[in-house]
C-alpha cells in the first residue's frame, strides 16, 4: 500500500462481536447433536467460521483516484463483491431511513448508479474526512449505522451464553449434570 492510500476495515468491535455471537450459537450444537450428526456438525463449526471472517473482512480503499469496496484475495474469490468508483463519477450522497430507524447514505453517480456508503468501519471520520477531501461530496450528518453500545450489548450477552455454555459442558463432563 504507497502513502497515498488508506485502507479501512470493519471496526473491531463489531467484528469480534459478530464472531463472538457465532461462537456462542454454534459452540453447543455438537454436542447437542444426535451421534449421527455429530461428526458433521464438528466439521461444520470451523467452516462456518471461516465463511464468517470471510463476510466480515470487507476493506475499503481510498486513495487519489477515487474509492474501491472488496473483500482481501483470500476470500474474495468466492464472495465476488464489491465495487470502485473514481471520485469525478460521485454526484452524491443520498439518505434512505432504514426500518430501525437508522439512516444510510447511498452514493449516487451522475449515470443514476446507487452505492452504499460503509458506516461500520474502524476510523470512520478519518474516511469521512478523506472523502470529502477528494469529493464535491459533503458528509455533515453522517454518522456510524448503530451505536457501538449496541454491539457492546451484544458482545455482553454472547460472552455471557459462552460462560453459560462452558459452564454447563463442565457440570456435565464432571458429571454434576447429565442429560437424558
Amino acid at each position: 500500500m504507497n502513502r497515498h492510500e488508506h485502507c479501512f476495515q470493519l471496526s473491531q468491535l463489531i467484528r469480534g462481536t459478530l464472531v463472538g455471537v457465532y461462537v456462542a450459537l454454534v459452540l453447543p450444537l455438537p454436542v447437542l447433536a444426535p451421534d449421527a450428526l455429530r461428526l458433521w456438525l464438528l466439521a461444520a463449526v470451523p467452516f462456518g467460521l471461516i465463511v464468517v471472517l470471510a463476510m466480515l473482512s470487507e476493506q475499503v480503499i481510498i486513495t487519489n483516484a477515487g474509492i474501491t469496496v472488496r473483500h482481501p484475495a483470500w476470500c474474495s474469490w468466492v464472495l465476488r463483491r464489491g465495487w470502485s468508483l473514481n471520485w469525478s463519477e460521485m454526484k452524491a450522497l443520498v439518505p434512505v431511513g432504514t426500518s430501525q430507524g437508522g439512516k444510510v447514505f447511498y452514493i449516487t453517480t451522475y449515470d443514476q448508479k446507487h452505492y452504499l456508503l460503509p458506516q461500520r468501519l474502524q476510523h470512520f471520520e478519518q474516511f469521512l474526512i478523506l472523502i470529502e477531501s477528494h469529493s464535491s461530496l459533503q458528509t455533515k450528518g453522517i454518522g456510524r449505522l448503530t451505536p457501538p453500545w449496541t454491539y457492546q450489548l451484544l458482545a455482553a450477552l454472547a460472552g455471557l451464553m459462552i460462560i453459560g455454555e462452558t459452564t454447563a459442558a463442565l457440570a456435565i463432563q464432571q458429571g454434576l449434570v447429565s442429560i437424558p
